[in-house]
């Protein structure tokens, strides 16, 4: 798509998020999770004006670049001329969550066939992979109530999620939260692996080995130890020389 840049017309803080996440749903579609254009990614522009970048509805995620994200307000009104559409709809679920915490600097949701088949389990994820421990230790659940549009389900789905970045929407699909965007893609790389693994784990249809629940509850320092205390800033570099190599039309 043909954007004309934004680069000098946006401040460099805001220009770099709008990197960061153009990458993001780049980095999305070149592992297979997008679903068409029908879910989102949302990264909250810092400042007391809680503004929000997402996504130009109709667009592929390979075709998102920088300049082509979309200034929009906690409502989803846009709040910069763009050629492109955004859906509100698809942001209630984002709003709902930037609303209730100040930690969620950004907010991935994807709709791919292992974590809508986990949804659909009433045991959700089992405890039978390394993954699997990661994404126990801070995982919640929400129950469907329908394609998420309306106003009155955002309570429920605030409490439901509560402190977690981890969140289990049942017979939907997967959602994280994560402090920057790198963080929050790295815990839905964690998630989807985490749900891959099960389900193949399942085909094989013999009794599964579940995890020491001691091991879940020590979790948290275990991943500090892996990412030495950098959580997703520690892979994303390499994440973006990957994309590079793919193609850098995500940067304009």
């Amino acid at each position: 798509m043909d954007t004309p840049s934004l680069q000098d017309r946006v401040s460099p803080q805001e220009w770099q998020l709008r990197l960061d996440l153009a990458a993001a749903y780049r980095l999305v579609a070149l592992h297979g999770w997008s679903d068409l254009v029908f879910t989102h990614i949302s990264a909250r522009i810092p400042g007391p004006e809680h503004h929000f970048l997402i996504n130009p509805y109709g667009l592929m995620f390979d075709e998102i670049t920088a300049s082509s994200l979309v200034k929009v307000d906690q409502d989803c009104n846009k709040l910069s001329d763009s050629p492109f559409a955004v859906n509100p709809a698809g942001f209630t679920i984002h709003s709902a969550i930037h609303a209730v915490r100040e930690d969620a600097g950004c907010v991935l949701h994807t709709h791919t066939r292992a974590g809508v088949g986990v949804s659909a389990q009433q045991g959700g994820v089992l405890p039978i992979s390394q993954q699997s421990t990661f994404v126990l230790a801070s995982l919640a659940y929400h129950d469907y109530e329908g394609v998420a549009f309306r106003e009155d389900e955002k309570p429920r789905l605030q409490a439901d999620l509560g402190d977690k970045n981890f969140l289990m929407l049942r017979n939907h699909g997967l959602l994280t939260v994560g402090r920057t965007i790198a963080d929050a893609f790295l815990n839905m790389y964690i998630f989807e692996t985490t749900c891959q693994i099960q389900l193949a784990a399942q085909s094989g249809g013999v009794p599964l080995t579940e995890v020491n629940p001691q091991i879940v509850q020590g979790v948290a320092h275990a991943m500090k130890v892996q990412t030495g205390g950098m959580g997703g800033a520690f892979v994303w570099p390499a994440l973006i020389r990957k994309l590079d190599r793919v193609d850098t039309g995500w940067r304009a």
